[in-house]
């Protein structure tokens, strides 16, 4: 009889996060690795949903931006501005720009469109405000050995999906 998932155990899983639409936003074929009720959090409350699971089983559930972890979009935290005041090396999509604020903290901003003479930059997650499809196939449920509980306990990097 296999194991199932819950405190302790060791999990192998994969997954794939989709937008709305079923676009693939991110995907991971090679396996993810974690002791369940550990040091990671999964995203959206995850670990909840694969609790009492056993290899082989497929989970697909939707989750909204709030439940994401990556919250709703903030117009904050996006700028647009002529693209003349831009310096060049940041005329392109996917650059990043440094700004730090009055108070001398610092946020990454990303161009993420270039249109009419304008550029805007945008300091969200890529995936806030997104309404997400997640699918997760669980390929491993076992004890963990001893040098993987330490490892988890040590706060090594995290599997955590982001």
């Amino acid at each position: 009889m296999s194991d199932t998932v819950r405190q302790g155990k060791l999990v192998s899983l994969t997954y794939s996060i989709r937008s709305e639409t079923g676009a693939v936003l991110e995907q991971s074929d090679l396996p993810v690795t974690y002791i369940h009720g550990g040091r990671n959090e999964l995203i959206g409350g995850m670990d909840r949903r694969l609790e009492g699971k056993s290899a082989g089983a497929e989970i697909e559930f939707a989750l909204s931006p709030e439940l994401s972890g990556f919250g709703p979009h903030d117009p904050d935290l996006t700028f647009t501005d002529a693209i003349e005041n831009v310096p060049p090396q940041f005329r392109h999509i996917g650059a990043e720009v440094s700004m730090h604020n009055e108070a001398g903290d610092s946020k990454t901003f990303y161009v993420t469109r270039i249109e009419d003479g304008e550029l805007t930059v945008d300091a969200n997650h890529p995936l806030a405000g997104k309404h997400l499809l997640v699918n997760v196939r669980i390929l491993e449920v076992r004890e963990p050995t001893s040098a993987e509980c330490k490892q988890d306990l040590a706060g090594s990097p995290a599997p955590t999906l982001h």
